[in-house]
């Protein structure tokens, strides 16, 4: 009886242990979230260490708060504080926590997280009885967050990727190749794939008005030459595209089956279609890699609510399995689905739908 205590005891421990450190770690996304949207972490990055008085008269904010916010930073270990009571960002924080270009910026994670965050009550409702919370509740915070996150992924990466394919280059390359880019979001895949093949006609497609105008913003000062329309797939011409891209989106939707047979609709004889989803495991497992468990979180919060929120709904969620994505494939009117040979590419996997 003694060992059996002892036994549920440590087990005990360690989960709230456990627990308590996932707590710390909720505290810092959090503060990492009102650093990012207060411009404080940039103002540090870009003009040195700061008091509060300092930091406040650089970026703006509440003296009182700031003083709370540096000292809890460097509490944590973000910041580093000097002799002189100033507190300075560390090279490599402010590369994940500022610079937008770079493929370790994190930032837009936290303004992702407390998106979801804000929408709690309505999740627990959802969970309750099987509604959901879709993308426009989430607002700005999640929309910008997903595109910014994305964004150095599609600027410094995807051009090589998809030149490492062959015969997917080969069709891209064509003159006057027509692409389209379905679920487009803050339009940076577009953006991309339109200054990676400049000879190509490109066009992105997207259901939420928000986002529609906020990559129009974004192709302008770009300078991409890209024509953005508010819809779904059924927004595509017939039989007019040499490839159509779908980028992270596809398990978002509450009705892939029918976003894909529109998108085959869509192709001429010889097109191509190319989606970019989750690097998920090949079946479930627990328990799972960080990966997973981060492709989970992601599902809970935000990615199955946004489907369920539009009924019937496939209600697939962020974990689509290659199977999964195969039997919509099919169900779609293709033949099988492959994976290109594109690696190293974040938390994302390539597919080519095969007619």
């Amino acid at each position: 009886m003694t060992t059996q205590t002892t036994q549920m005891s440590q087990a005990t421990e360690e989960f709230a242990d456990r627990l308590l450190r996932s707590a710390l770690g909720t505290f810092e996304v959090l503060s990492v979230h009102l650093g990012d949207r207060l411009g404080w972490y940039r103002a540090l990055a870009g003009h040195g260490p700061a008091t509060a008085a300092e930091l406040t008269a650089r970026a703006g904010g509440h003296e009182r708060y700031a003083r709370e916010w540096l000292e809890q930073q460097a509490a944590c270990g973000i910041l580093t504080v000097g002799r002189d009571g100033r507190f300075a960002l560390p090279q490599g924080a402010a590369e994940v926590l500022t610079d937008g270009s770079s493929l370790a910026y994190l930032a837009p994670l936290a303004r992702a997280l407390a998106g979801a965050a804000t929408q709690m009550p309505a999740l627990v409702e959802a969970y309750r009885d099987g509604g959901g919370v879709g993308w426009a509740a989430f607002g700005a915070d999640m929309r910008e967050a997903q595109a910014d996150m994305n964004r150095p992924w599609y600027e410094h990466v995807l051009p090589d990727a998809l030149a490492g394919v062959a015969d997917l280059d080969a069709v891209l390359r064509r003159p006057g190749a027509r692409i389209a880019d379905v679920g487009c979001g803050g339009g940076w895949s577009t953006i991309a794939l339109a200054k990676a093949y400049p000879r190509a006609v490109v066009e992105g497609v997207d259901v939420d008005a928000p986002s529609v105008e906020l990559a129009v913003r974004n192709a302008r000062e770009a300078g991409a030459e890209v024509a953005f329309h508010h819809g779904d797939a059924r927004a595509l011409a017939e039989n007019a595209y040499d490839a159509v891209f779908a980028f992270e989106c596809i398990h978002d939707m509450p009705r892939p089956v029918e976003t894909l047979a529109e998108v085959r609709r869509a192709l001429r004889p010889d097109g191509t279609v190319i989606v970019m989803d989750e690097a998920t495991a090949g079946s479930f497992t627990a328990p799972a890699d960080e990966t997973e468990r981060l492709l989970y979180g992601f599902s809970l919060l935000i990615c199955l609510p946004d489907g369920m929120s539009h009924q019937p709904s496939a209600g697939t969620g962020t974990v689509m399995r290659p199977a999964t994505l195969r039997r919509y494939a099919v169900d779609a009117g293709f033949r099988d689905i492959e994976i290109l040979p594109i690696s190293d590419f974040g938390f994302w996997r390539f597919y080519r739908l095969l007619p």
